[in-house]
């Protein structure tokens, strides 16, 4: 990396936390094993073609960004096993029991990625994804914190450069004041199309959507969720 990238990334530095509590000895032994053997490796040129990241044939390729306990993301590995899934978790104990979960299940259709999604996006090549999730992203929700949010002009220009033609964003989240920065974002970017004809489009989650704990949290709060989806134009 030069140092100018450097000190571009030094204005998008990873903001939350890496690790919570210390791993149990078998959970630590979880992580150690099979992590490599799911881990992308950036120092590595992008394969020819992508989707040979797999060791199944994948058909769609797909990115999830903060996967958080893996839920959704297992979920969906398992629902739809011609997709190929790149997950993206900074925090340690969320990458634990993702994998812990692929261990369990089998899913090889997985591959993932333990620091900044924006390393990721800038390795990836030009018009190689299908779709990338946002699910209940951290909204920090006080207003000088609001330049930490995923969502912005440099990061949708990312997604606009490795979605293929037609790729979808989707993003969830139940903070009204994130729902709404993300809509005049993406109108102002000029390169995503909402796909919205009603109400029910964006209060309606996704098709076969399994709960998070996210959202059963903002249940429990009493806030609703707003489920968005964007056409890459």
């Amino acid at each position: 990396m030069t140092d100018m990238e450097r000190r571009g990334r030094a204005t998008e530095a990873f903001f939350g936390r890496r690790k919570g509590k210390a791993l149990r000895e078998q959970q630590a032994e979880t992580l150690n094993s099979l992590l490599p053997a799911f881990l992308i490796n950036l120092s590595a040129a992008p394969p020819e073609p992508l989707t040979s990241l797999f060791p199944v044939p994948v058909e769609r390729l797909r990115l999830e960004i903060g996967f958080g306990g893996g839920e959704h993301l297992i979920h969906r590995a398992l629902e739809r096993p011609s997709t190929g899934f790149i997950g993206v978790e900074p925090f340690v104990n969320s990458m634990q029991k993702l994998l812990s979960r692929i261990g369990e299940t089998g899913a090889s259709n997985i591959r993932v990625y333990n620091d900044d999604a924006t390393q990721l996006l800038d390795w990836l090549p030009d018009g190689s994804l299908d779709q990338i999730d946002l699910l209940y992203p951290d909204p920090w929700p006080k207003r000088k914190h609001w330049k930490r949010r995923f969502v912005s002009k440099t990061n949708l220009d990312r997604f606009h450069r490795v979605l293929k033609p037609g790729g979808l964003f989707c993003f969830a989240s139940d903070i009204d004041t994130y729902v709404n920065w993300t809509l005049i974002k993406c109108r102002d970017h000029g390169g995503f199309d909402w796909i919205a004809d009603n109400a029910a489009d964006w209060l309606t989650p996704y098709e076969g959507w399994p709960s998070t704990r996210y959202e059963a949290k903002a249940r429990r709060e009493g806030r609703s969720s707003a489920y968005l989806t964007f056409r890459k134009i």
